[in-house]
């Protein structure tokens, strides 16, 4: 079977990117919510990796999976991709599927953080479905951004307990969604893409209804495993501990922390050159991060490189791009900026953020 990259499907996009290409490099401006990486997840049918926090979820913010094959990715990829169900992505995924991310690796996207979701099993928490009826589908917008949803299913005779791979997709996806808007609170659960689809016809039993999502603004790309049975359900989940908590923050894992120093390179009258170094301070890998401060009265960031920024007033906010965002324990990744306005900002040690 040959499956093109996702990206052929779509000949606008090449007027999209070319349009991009003339926007200068460095100066990386949003508005005021925007946020350099995507994130997000199935909630509707539910990915792994949503159940498996779901399952997990605590009183005391802990996060301890009772589901078995959820204790069995913990066991191999540890507690961090639970803190981070929403981020299972490949930044130089550009919408790219069979031929790029390996058998064996569809769940994980080939991203080894979360290498534990792809065991082959029939214990994972479930989502009941009915053959050719219609869904009312979500997928979480942690951090919002504009792009295509593929949806896929496995074909007939699919073994769970097999290693999943290409050929066991049907070719074309089922359903494609071009460009969805959020509803609800961006950056909570209830902030998500929302549309309604036809499940297809004439499955039954165990599948895996596997979804991507390509940004069109990056080349950050989205996969994902949901663990469905075709028996006449109609949205029920099967085999998580709480698959009614309304919580709308996921907790935050004691062991992701970061730092920022801060640095002038270079001044002159009226304006100056930072550098900030961030480095992973905790125990597990991170997958993000932000660095936030505050410019003195009248100051003003012109550039930002190697960093997205957002602005509120004074108040910046520096989040990573696609390629900095991974920092294993004790890395560390910079990122500059340009300023006019003022002479240097004497705080070293902006605040610095995991997310």
């Amino acid at each position: 079977m040959t499956r093109p990259p996702l990206r052929w499907l779509h000949p606008h996009r090449a007027a999209l990117l070319a349009l991009l290409a003339v926007l200068p490099a460095l100066l990386l401006v949003f508005t005021s919510g925007d946020s350099s990486s995507a994130h997000g997840t199935p909630m509707q049918p539910a990915s792994r990796t949503f159940m498996c926090w779901r399952d997990g979820l605590s009183s005391t913010g802990e996060i301890k999976p009772i589901n078995p094959a959820c204790k069995a990715a913990v066991a191999e990829s540890g507690t961090t991709p639970l803190y981070n169900w929403f981020s299972v992505l490949r930044s130089d995924g550009a919408g790219r599927t069979e031929g790029f991310i390996p058998d064996g690796q569809l769940c994980s996207g080939g991203n080894t953080t979360f290498s534990g979701f792809n065991k082959a099993r029939n214990d994972w928490p479930l989502t009941h479905l009915t053959s050719g009826a219609s869904l009312d589908f979500s997928y979480n917008a942690w951090a919002a951004h504009p792009g295509w949803f593929y949806v896929y299913v496995t074909k007939n005779g699919f073994d769970p307990t097999a290693t999943f791979g290409w050929d066991d997709l049907e070719d074309q996806p089922f359903l494609t969604v071009d460009h969805p808007s959020v509803t609800g609170q961006v950056g909570t659960v209830e902030g998500a893409y929302k549309w309604k689809g036809t499940l297809p016809s004439g499955k039954s039993g165990r599948h895996i209804i596997y979804m991507v999502w390509q940004r069109s603004d990056s080349n950050e790309t989205f996969y994902s495993c949901s663990d469905v049975v075709f028996d006449g359900g109609k949205g029920e989940v099967t085999g998580v501990g709480d698959p009614g908590d309304t919580s709308t923050e996921p907790p935050t894992d004691p062991t992701a922390t970061c730092t920022a120093t801060r640095r002038t390179t270079g001044s002159w009258s009226g304006g100056y050159q930072a550098e900030v170094t961030v480095k992973n301070t905790g125990a597990n890998p991170i997958l993000g991060w932000m660095v936030d401060f505050a410019l003195p009265a009248g100051q003003k960031v012109d550039s930002v490189w190697n960093g997205s920024a957002t602005y509120s007033g004074q108040e910046v906010m520096v989040h990573n791009t696609d390629w900095n965002g991974s920092l294993a324990a004790g890395a560390s990744t910079t990122f500059g900026y340009v300023a006019s306005g003022g002479p240097p900002d004497t705080a070293t040690a902006p605040p610095c953020t995991v997310h």
